[in-house]
């Protein structure tokens, strides 16, 4: 079943859309670990063809266009998790000895295969080392941010990382954001750069595509 959203951003179709000087992106985890990653293809749930192929093309173009790329520090904790779930998913498909379910992270992986975790960490700060070549979004956590968030929760269905990441491109003026991400669509006020075709079927008939 499709999911059912309700569009409150301004989207962006990056398959027909041509990146300019003056936007400044923020770019979203998702489309990050697709960039970066080498080895993301051989998930046990493998990123769709559009997803490693429009996403390079259209942060290809923004450079050459010279549009700012902006990151953001809380992308490092999840774009760690998905690589290393990844590598899970590939070592634990070649020995099932070991492991019985490469869908079921073990833990035994990360304290017990010494080797795989040097190839683990490796491949983060390999990835890591591509994104942190771009500004990052300044970011604060305090008691005033979290109450923010909190407030967010009531009308914006995003999870907790991206709720911080908002209020941030909130506080610097952002608006610009390229991700695959569908929860970002229901966020007023920012324009969702995107591939993700249900988000885009359904901006149109809700009038929320946008064409520059």
């Amino acid at each position: 079943m499709a999911i059912n959203y309700t569009i409150q951003a301004d989207i962006v179709d990056i398959t027909s859309d041509t990146p300019k000087a003056e936007d400044v992106f923020l770019v979203d985890t998702n489309v990050w670990y697709w960039i970066t990653y080498t080895r993301a293809s051989q998930s046990t749930r493998p990123p769709l063809a559009y997803q490693t192929t429009s996403y390079p093309a259209y942060y290809n173009s923004a450079l050459a266009a010279d549009s700012k790329i902006l990151q953001s520090g809380l992308s490092l904790a999840e774009l760690a998790h998905l690589i290393e779930k990844t590598e899970y998913e590939i070592f634990a498909g070649a020995n099932l000895t070991y492991f019985r379910d490469p869908n079921r992270f073990d833990k035994r992986y990360r304290h017990s295969f010494p080797v795989e975790r040097s190839r683990v960490v490796a491949e983060i700060k390999a990835a890591w080392r591509l994104v942190k070549e771009h500004a990052a979004l300044p970011i604060t956590i305090d008691a005033q941010a979290t109450e923010a968030t909190l407030n967010r929760l009531q009308t914006e269905k995003v999870d907790g990382y991206d709720l911080f990441i908002l209020e941030s491109m909130k506080s610097h003026g952002l608006s610009q954001v390229i991700t695959d991400d569908g929860d970002f669509a229901s966020v007023p006020d920012i324009q969702v750069f995107t591939a993700n075709q249900n988000v885009i079927t359904t901006a149109r008939s809700q009038g929320k595509l946008l064409t520059r």
